[in-house]
C-alpha cells in the first residue's frame, strides 16, 4: 500500500515503488485434450463410482473435456448401457451435491457406455476391440485411447498382455495410453517384473503410473512456492533448516480393505509412493525448465541421494505401530487385529515414523521425519519446515521464555493452506513475545476452478502430460530403499518391535523419540 504519493510509508525519502505488485485478472485458458476414448477396466467397482466418473463429470461441466469424448466401462458384471449410467448417477450426485445438475448429467451420460469382459479371455478382448470401434464411429475421437486399470494389482499384467496381444496397445492413427493405480509392485523384484511386463506391450511414454496425492493443488503449488519466491529458496538448505516433518495422518482404520492391507501395511501403502513423492518435491533442486522431464529428473536425483537404512541400527531410525482398541468421543473402536479379515497374530504395521537423510550438499545432516498412520486423532497431510533456533537470545536478561523456532507449514489436506509461524512483541509489553501465524488459505484466496486430485490426473493423462505421474526409475529406486527394511520387519524371527497404540491416539509413544533428537547424535547416524 502507498500513501497516495507513490512512496511507501516507512521507507527512506527518495525510495519509490513505481508500481504495486501485479495482480493477474486471469490465467491462460486450460488446454483442452485431444478427442479420445477412455476405457475403464473394473468399471463396476467403487473407485469408478466414487472417484473416476464424478471427476470426469466435473471436468465436463467446466468445459475441460473435448467435445469428441467417450467413456467405455468394462468389467465382469453384465449390464446394459442404461443400467451402468443409472448406477453411476448416485455416486456423482453424492460427490458433487452442490453443483450436480440433472440436465448436465443427462448430456454427459450419453457419452458413457458399458461392455462386459472376461479379463483373462483373449476372445473377450476381440469383442472389446469391436465395441470400441463401434463407439468411436461418428464421434471423431481420432482412435486415441486411454485404458484406465481400476482393478486389483493382480490383474495389471493380465490386462496389459491381453491389450497388447489383441492389438489395442498399438499406436497407428492415434495414441494408446495405460493408466495404472498404485501399488506398483510390493517390493523391488515385483516392481521390476511389472515394469518389464508392461514394456513388452507399451513404451514408457505410454505408461502413466498414477499417484493421486500428486494431483492435489497444494502439492503442485510446492514447486511454485519454492522456486518462484526469492525470499524462500535462499534459506531452503542445511544452513537455515533444522529438520523437516512430513505427516500423513488418517482417522479411519483399515475399514473394508483388510484383504489388501494385510499384505501391504503402512510402508507399502503410504511410504513407497505418497510420502516419498512429497519428500522429493520438498528436497529437489530447481529444474532448469518447468516441464515433466526436467522435474522428474530432479526427483530421481533425490531418490538416488537418499541414505540407505542401517539395518543393524534400524530401531534408531524407524518406529512401527499397530492400533489397538480405543475410544473417541465415547465411541469404542476396535483394534486392527479385531478387524474383519485380519489375522489374530498380525504383525502388519498401521503406523510408521522414520528418519531419512538426503546425502547431497543442500541437505547434508538435515533429518527428514516421515510419519503416517491409521486411527490417529485427526486427518491431516502436511509438510512442516522447521528452521534453526536463533543463535543468540538478546532478551535473556529480561525473559526466560524459550523462543519457538520459525516453522513453515504446507498443508495438503483437509484444508489446503500455507502457514508461517514467527515471533512478535506483545502489545503494551517491552519484552514479552507471542508467536503468531501468517495463514494463506488456498481454496479461499486462490480463485479459479480448483481441480481435485483425480480430476487433475485424469486431465493430465488425456493431455499426455506425465509431470504428476511416476516414472519407472523412480518406482524402482524407492522400492530399492524400502525392500531391505520390509524383508527385515516381516521376518518374524528377527523380532523387530511393533508397538501398540490405542485407536484415536497420536501413535506409539516410542515414535516421539525420533523427534527428540540430539543434534550431534543425528548428524553421526
Amino acid at each position: 500500500m502507498t500513501d497516495g504519493s507513490g512512496e511507501h510509508p516507512g521507507l527512506k525519502a527518495g525510495v519509490r515503488i513505481d508500481h504495486e505488485p501485479a495482480v493477474l485478472d486471469g490465467c491462460p485458458a486450460v488446454e483442452l485434450p485431444d478427442p479420445c476414448a477412455l476405457v475403464i477396466f473394473g468399471a463396476s467397482g467403487d473407485l469408478t463410482r466414487r472417484k473416476l466418473i464424478p471427476a470426469l463429470y466435473y471436468l465436463y461441466q467446466n468445459d475441460f473435456l473435448p467435445p469428441a469424448f467417450l467413456i467405455l466401462g468394462t468389467a465382469r458384471t453384465r449390464m446394459t448401457d442404461d443400467a451402468f449410467r443409472d448406477a453411476l448417477r448416485g455416486g456423482t450426485r453424492s460427490a458433487h451435491p452442490e453443483v450436480f445438475d440433472e440436465e448436465t448429467w443427462s448430456a454427459f451420460s450419453q457419452k458413457i457406455f458399458y461392455h462386459p469382459l472376461d479379463y483373462r479371455d483373449p476372445a473377450s478382448y476381440r469383442e472389446l476391440f469391436k465395441r470400441i470401434e463401434k463407439c468411436e464411429t461418428g464421434r471423431r475421437t481420432g482412435r486415441n485411447r486411454i485404458y484406465y486399470l481400476a482393478v486389483p494389482p493382480t490383474l495389471y499384467e493380465t490386462i496389459a498382455e491381453q491389450l497388447g496381444e489383441s492389438g489395442l496397445a498399438r499406436q497407428e492413427k492415434g495414441y494408446a495410453r495405460i493408466i495404472i493405480e498404485k501399488p506398483f509392485g510390493r517390493d523391488l523384484a515385483s516392481a521390476r517384473e511389472l515394469n518389464a511386463h508392461l514394456h513388452r506391450y507399451f513404451q514408457e511414454d505410454q505408461i502413466f503410473r498414477i499417484d493421486h496425492y500428486l494431483g492435489k493443488e497444494t502439492v503442485q503449488n510446492i514447486l511454485i512456492f519454492r522456486f518462484m519466491n526469492s525470499i524462500f529458496e535462499p534459506v531452503w538448505n542445511w544452513r537455515y533448516i533444522d529438520h523437516v516433518q512430513i505427516t500423513a495422518a488418517e482417522t479411519l482404520g483399515v475399514e473394508n480393505r483388510a484383504g489388501y492391507y494385510e499384505g501391504a501395511g503402512v510402508l507399502r501403502d503410504m511410504f513407497q509412493n505418497h510420502m516419498m513423492q512429497l519428500l522429493a518435491l520438498t528436497a529437489m533442486e530447481p529444474p532448469t525448465y518447468f516441464n515433466a522431464d526436467r522435474v522428474r529428473n530432479e526427483k530421481i536425483k533425490i531418490f538416488r541421494s537418499l541414505r540407505p537404512f542401517d539395518l543393524d541400527r534400524l530401531g534408531e531410525t524407524l518406529v512401527l505401530g499397530q492400533y489397538g482398541p480405543g475410544e473417541v468421543d465415547g465411541e469404542k473402536l476396535r483394534g486392527y487385529r479385531e478387524e474383519p479379515g485380519v489375522a489374530d497374530d498380525s504383525i502388519t504395521p498401521t503406523y510408521a515414523a522414520a528418519c531419512f537423510f538426503v546425502d547431497n550438499w543442500r541437505w547434508q545432516g538435515v533429518p527428514f521425519y516421515l510419519r503416517s498412520g491409521k486411527r490417529l486423532p485427526r486427518r491431516v497431510t502436511e509438510i512442516a519446515i522447521q528452521f534453526k533456533a536463533i543463535p543468540h537470545l538478546m532478551l535473556r536478561a529480561v525473559t526466560d521464555e524459550s523462543i519457538a523456532p520459525n516453522v513453515l507449514i504446507l498443508r495438503i489436506q483437509p484444508d489446503e493452506r500455507i502457514m508461517i509461524a514467527f515471533q512478535t512483541k506483545k502489545p503494551g509489553f517491552k519484552s514479552c513475545l507471542r508467536p503468531v501465524m501468517m495463514d494463506f488459505s488456498y481454496p479461499d484466496a486462490a480463485g479459479g476452478i480448483a481441480l481435485d486430485s483425480y480430476e487433475r490426473v485424469l486431465l493430465d493423462g488425456m493431455l499426455g502430460d506425465p509431470m504428476l505421474f511416476v516414472r519407472e526409475e523412480g518406482v524402482e529406486l524407492t522400492w530399492s530403499l524400502l525392500t531391505p527394511v520390509l524383508e527385515m520387519i516381516e521376518n518374524r524371527e528377527m523380532h523387530f518391535p511393533l508397538f501398540s497404540y490405542p485407536a484415536g491416539s497420536s501413535g506409539p509413544a516410542e515414535a516421539d523419540s525420533l523427534l527428540e533428537h540430539e543434534e550431534d547424535h543425528w548428524r553421526k547416524l
